[in-house]
């Protein structure tokens, strides 16, 4: 994540310095030095993220070879430091899942508990990116293992355990390095709103991602495949760069400089950037919905907050509808709410003052999105 971070803005202030044409060829070296390393290194095999853990769960096959591991990472590294725009969360995932199984492929009387060797190596990769080790715990239980029996506690338990102490040794501090203060109860009502907003975004992203990947499956041809995604997503990139990578550093300036971004601006960030992750997945790409979900939602919620602010005189808080945002999308997304909670809670200092709206919002979200769209990024098969 370190590395990640590092290369990311040294490319990005690279291409910045210079000119903004740069921007739309890099996503086009990131992408295909992955399609180089899969066709010659990895076997010739596509990463597919979550879905890969549910087969290997779900069917007792080995969709999650060792070579996983290296592959997940390498490739989720180069996407994201040049420009395409996911994050390395779900590359994480899938690489600490393929660990767990490997474990257990070694030893046949374990095999029994091989649910929770990888839903322990899925903690302990969502804890450690996160700084939030119960957020690691929730995933694995509510995404991974969508079950909770006495060994799954034990081996996340201990997983989560371990990243904490991990974690004590490393300089880590929150993604967003600002407080929260406090939180008003007459905002509430617009909580809500925003929550009901924040599905419908989730919505769009998954329709979005599973419509174009299945647009860019059907090119047979590598070269136009490639180059098509990867080139539209750095012209979108050369007119709006704060949809570049994961886009965290852009969210970072948004919540320090608000007053200087129009709603239209950050109206069309939250809208580009789901569009811009799909092309960026659909061209073969490494990586997944939870930076881009918690950046667009982020940009919705302070889009929102604006709006409230300036025509109906509301005195809306702008960074707790920043979070508001991000969560209630990142909910529907992935459909779990309590990983959400924890998650975004961690993204700032003293983020458990919001704990009550953020739990409020992540419900309603959920079950808005699933009574609208029963799927989500991860079963949704686009057909």
């Amino acid at each position: 994540m370190l590395l990640t971070e590092y290369f990311e803005k040294l490319i990005f202030d690279f291409a910045q310095k210079r000119h903004s044409f740069i921007f739309i060829f890099l996503p086009t070296i990131g992408i295909t030095c992955i399609f180089y390393l899969r066709k010659y290194l990895f076997k010739k095999k596509r990463n597919k993220g979550i879905r890969e853990i549910y087969k290997t769960i779900e069917q007792s096959e080995n969709f999650l070879p060792f070579f996983k591991v290296p592959s997940h990472y390498i490739n989720g590294f180069l996407t994201v430091i040049f420009g395409g725009s996911t994050g390395i969360e779900v590359s994480t995932v899938v690489a600490t899942a393929a660990l767990g199984n490997n474990i257990c492929n070694k030893k046949d009387s374990i095999l029994q508990y091989r649910r929770e060797l990888i839903s322990a190596g899925v903690a302990a990769g969502i804890a450690v990116l996160f700084n939030s080790p119960f957020a690691g715990f929730l995933f694995a239980i509510e995404v991974i293992a969508k079950k909770l029996n006495k060994s799954l506690m034990i081996s996340c338990g201990v997983s989560i355990l371990i990243a904490k102490i991990f974690l004590m040794f490393i300089q880590n501090k929150p993604i967003l390095p600002v407080s929260v203060k406090a939180w008003n109860l007459y905002a509430l009502p617009f909580m809500i709103i925003l929550s009901l907003l924040g599905g419908l975004l989730s919505i769009y992203f998954t329709f979005l991602v599973t419509r174009l990947k299945r647009f860019f499956s059907g090119i047979n041809n590598n070269f136009i495949r490639v180059n098509l995604g990867a080139i539209a997503v750095g012209t979108l990139i050369s007119f709006f760069p704060f949809i570049y990578g994961d886009s965290y550093y852009s969210l970072w300036k948004l919540v320090h400089h608000t007053n200087t971004f129009s709603v239209l601006f950050l109206f069309s960030i939250a809208m580009l950037k789901p569009l811009a992750s799909s092309l960026t997945l659909g061209a073969g790409g490494d990586g997944g919905v939870f930076a881009p979900s918690i950046v667009a939602g982020a940009f919705l919620g302070v889009c929102f907050a604006l709006i409230c602010n300036t025509y109906f005189d509301s005195s809306l808080i702008i960074l707790n509808f920043a979070l508001i945002g991000a969560a209630t999308t990142l909910t529907a997304s992935i459909y779990a709410p309590f990983t959400s909670l924890f998650l975004i809670c961690n993204l700032v200092f003293d983020g458990y003052h919001l704990f009550l709206p953020l739990l409020i919002c992540c419900l309603i979200a959920h079950y808005f999105a699933k009574l609208i769209f029963p799927y989500n990024v991860y079963t949704y098969s686009g057909d």
